[in-house]
């Protein structure tokens, strides 16, 4: 434990620094961590507390640069939807969000891509204010029931023209009272336990000297380099997103994909509860796709020709194997420890 507590907060010390340079996104990067010690509804809670703290540190170091407009659309519309994301927290798995989340951050592959040019042209005039109003609404959703929402709205801050002082400092006013409020509500949910409080304090600590080492980098960072930096910070938020959902709802619905290879080529595996499909390759018959089907679904022919050979079987397992060109069947009959297998 005093490892992964020390791992959390070296950890958490390079994604807040990284989040105060690239706009946000340390709550994200720190998921995967955090779910290793923490069951899925707590780890928001935690996240929470910390990131309380690194918007405070925030407002305090770069007051006079918040964009105020900004602000009086954006927590109006947030406020009411960050107590239906943090009651949805308890009855959801957070896994399927986390999954469509990681999907939007991919998208911002193309922005990462674009020119310099492209990269520190203002498009201010192109957004009109009042979409802050749901942009709001659904930050405040997400960060409730997520607890982490930086990077996934970073980009609208970047499209209304601010500069970088302003969008770290515009965020942090955005989000403290999301992340005060949110904690009242873990509290009444019961989902502030004093583990929590541990981990919670722990990566606030590290977010405070994150703070102040990215005051001393930001000045050496120029526009567009910013820009970039966040919309980096966004897609790789977003493999590790999807990488971490794929692998909790994988383990919730019994998934399992295993490739290997043969004397006469590879096959794939997919496992699925109590569902099994091959595919599997052979150089000289080409492509196979095997998939494990019941007794009764064989054609009533085929059912007459099984007969005798299940005759006093422990056991009976009957795929369907299909190519290009055909479709057959394959039995197999399990009696004590002696397996026949059977192609018709």
């Amino acid at each position: 434990m005093a490892f992964w507590l020390l791992l959390l907060f070296l950890s958490s010390i390079v994604a807040f620094t990284i989040s105060a340079i690239s706009g946000g996104g340390a709550g994200l990067m720190l998921l995967p961590i955090l779910r290793l010690a923490l069951p899925a509804a707590q780890v928001p809670a935690a996240l929470s507390i910390g990131s309380t703290v690194s918007s405070a540190s925030r407002i305090a170091l770069f007051f006079g640069h918040i964009h105020w407009p900004v602000v009086r659309w954006f927590v109006p519309a947030a406020i009411p939807c960050v107590w239906l994301g943090a009651w949805l927290l308890t009855y959801v798995e957070p896994a399927y969000l986390e999954a469509v989340l990681g999907l939007f951050l991919l998208a911002n592959l193309p922005m990462l891509l674009r020119s310099k040019a492209a990269l520190t042209a203002t498009t201010a005039s192109k957004l009109p204010r009042w979409l802050l109003a749901p942009i709001g609404a659904a930050a405040g959703f997400v960060s409730g029931l997520t607890g982490a929402v930086g990077l996934i709205f970073n980009r609208f801050y970047l499209q209304y023209g601010l500069s970088k002082e302003q969008v770290i400092a515009t965020r942090a006013a955005n989000e403290i009272i999301l992340h005060l409020i949110k904690l009242v509500l873990y509290g009444l949910f019961g989902l502030l336990t004093p583990e929590v409080w541990a981990i919670g304090g722990s990566i606030g600590v590290a977010a405070l000297l994150a703070t102040w080492m990215a005051r001393k980098l930001l000045p050496y960072l120029s526009e567009s380099l910013f820009k970039r930096t966040g919309y980096a910070a966004m897609v790789l938020s977003g493999v590790l997103m999807c990488g971490n959902a794929g692998a909790a709802l994988a383990d919730r619905h019994q998934i399992a994909l295993q490739t290997s290879g043969t004397r006469h080529g590879f096959q794939s595996q997919l496992d699925w509860q109590d569902a099994r499909m091959t595919l599997e390759f052979k150089y000289k018959k080409g492509f196979e796709f095997e998939q494990v089907i019941p007794w009764t679904s064989l054609p009533d022919d085929r059912k007459a020709m099984t007969l005798a050979w299940m005759e006093a079987a422990d056991r009976v397992v009957v795929e369907e194997v299909r190519t290009f060109k055909k479709r057959s069947y394959e039995l197999y009959v399990y009696r004590g420890d002696q397996l026949s297998k059977h192609k018709f």
